[in-house]
């Protein structure tokens, strides 16, 4: 899906919220869940869009409509160490799109 796609989904109200995951690398990976599965942000070229930032984020949803919004990082940490016992949830913070902090 590109982000064109995207603000037509979201405006049609198709897309139920938005993630951005957070990869190792140093980037972000935009995610919109609809009632068929998530869908991944894609570049002019196809390729899945690799974000820099979350003010990056920001700048490229300035024309969606407005959607819930999650920060999601997995734990990595837990995972090497084992120091937790049951299923390891990744971090979901609510990310808003007007204020950068």
């Amino acid at each position: 899906m590109n982000i064109q796609q995207l603000n037509e989904m979201a405006a049609a109200g198709r897309i139920n919220e938005l993630e951005v995951l957070s990869l190792e690398g140093g980037f972000y990976v935009l995610r919109a869940f609809t009632g068929d599965g998530p869908l991944s942000l894609h570049d002019e070229h196809g390729e899945v869009m690799r974000l820099r930032s979350t003010t990056e984020v920001r700048q490229v949803l300035a024309d969606t409509p407005t959607l819930p919004c999650w920060l999601v990082q997995h734990v990595v940490h837990d995972e090497m160490c084992g120091l937790r016992d049951g299923p390891l949830a990744p971090l979901r913070v609510p990310l808003s799109m007007d204020r950068p902090w």
